[in-house]
């Protein structure tokens, strides 16, 4: 029996061939057994969906669901006509998960440099992390990576977001948290809609964590009810600073380990050594300095997870550059619609979209200094 038949109806199949094609086409070097698993997968969350309207009608629905889903409608609305993003069909309906954790997502970088393993898939170009829905497989997927030598890290994830091919539900797992981070949530995927440039992912998620960040303070300092006084926008606010905090802590990171990894006279097997007291360092640094001045977020999942170059590398792939970002909105006269107007046109066609933002970095920072 065919994986395609044991979906069951016509349409399911339709789906998943339709799932498939997407991960698959032009993809000689993915794995046919990857494919066929993430478009089952993909399949079944398209097949849970429910209308969120109908949703927010049923009273058999726990009263906090109901509550953020009623903000993912107000986030959605805002996206498409505060922000100018063309939203489509996503966030229209809702996918209850029987699990904690929507994926796991495993990463790999080079030992002794910053840079990533990536893997290619059509659509999206090279990433530098693979999904998986089976903790195993992606436990089974790292084991090997570091048999190859490669430092490792796997993650849970929420959230993603399909670039508008299919109406992407939000999933109950993107419900956990408050309802400032699900508001920033919905509009750092809806982001990705309105740009992403393939090949270019830590753009990408900067940009999305840029857009979600600052769009998710406009609307709670802007929502009839709420109002630039009200808790909701004094802690989006204070969120979207220490975002800026940590990434700036995060260039200064870099640019220590990059002494090491950029010296002609370390061997790869010295700079993986000599690496380790920078890191502690940098460690030190970000207890003793940096977490003291965050207002509402403590990084705990950074600080309390081992620190290599996949895990650091992760990071900085959704924190990059942010006040740069925020330098960019402000050439803008703080008009978000105007600054996502002007990367949509130009982002595309740069060879390295960070390009067009100025860059407030210190000199001893900024690459090649």
């Amino acid at each position: 029996m065919s994986l395609l038949a044991r979906v069951g109806s016509p349409r399911s199949r339709a789906l998943l061939a339709a799932a498939a094609l997407v991960l698959a086409a032009g993809c000689m070097a993915c794995s046919p057994v990857y494919v066929v698993k993430a478009g089952i997968a993909e399949v079944g969350i398209l097949r849970a969906r429910q209308p969120i309207h109908q949703v927010l009608n049923d009273s058999t629905v726990d009263p906090d669901t109901r509550g953020k889903l009623s903000y993912v409608v107000e986030a959605r609305r805002f996206a498409a006509e505060e922000l100018g993003i063309d939203v489509g069909d996503s966030y229209t309906m809702f996918t209850q998960l029987d699990r904690d954790t929507l994926a796991m997502v495993v990463t790999a970088a080079y030992p002794d440099r910053l840079i990533p393993k990536t893997w290619w898939f059509p659509i999206v170009g090279h990433v530098p992390y693979k999904g998986h829905f089976s903790l195993q497989a992606a436990l089974d997927e790292e084991a090997d990576l570091a048999a190859e030598g490669y430092d490792t890290w796997v993650r849970p994830t929420a959230a993603f977001s399909t670039l508008g091919w299919f109406n992407d539900p939000i999933l109950s797992t993107a419900l956990r948290t408050d309802d400032v981070e699900v508001v920033a949530t919905v509009i750092h995927e809806l982001s990705h809609q309105h740009l992403f440039v393939p090949g270019q992912v830590t753009f990408n998620e900067s940009f999305a964590t840029f857009v979600g960040r600052v769009g998710a303070a406009r609307f709670f300092c802007t929502r009839e009810g709420s109002g630039p006084d009200s808790v909701k926008c004094q802690r989006a606010l204070a969120r979207w600073r220490d975002v800026q905090r940590f990434s700036r802590y995060l260039d200064d990171f870099v640019e220590r380990l990059e002494t090491v990894y950029d010296d002609p006279d370390l061997t790869p097997e010295q700079k993986v050594v000599e690496r380790l007291p920078v890191i502690a360092d940098a460690l030190r640094d970000f207890d003793e300095r940096v977490a003291p001045e965050f207002e509402a977020l403590t990084f705990a999942g950074f600080r309390n997870q081992p620190v290599n170059n996949a895990t650091l590398l992760s990071r900085i792939r959704y924190y990059n550059r942010l006040a740069d970002f925020d330098a960019f909105l402000a050439t803008h006269d703080g008009d978000l619609v105007r600054a996502l107007e002007a990367l949509k046109e130009r982002a595309p066609a740069a060879d390295d979209a960070f390009e067009l933002l100025p860059d407030t970095r210190s000199v001893a920072t900024r690459p090649g200094s």
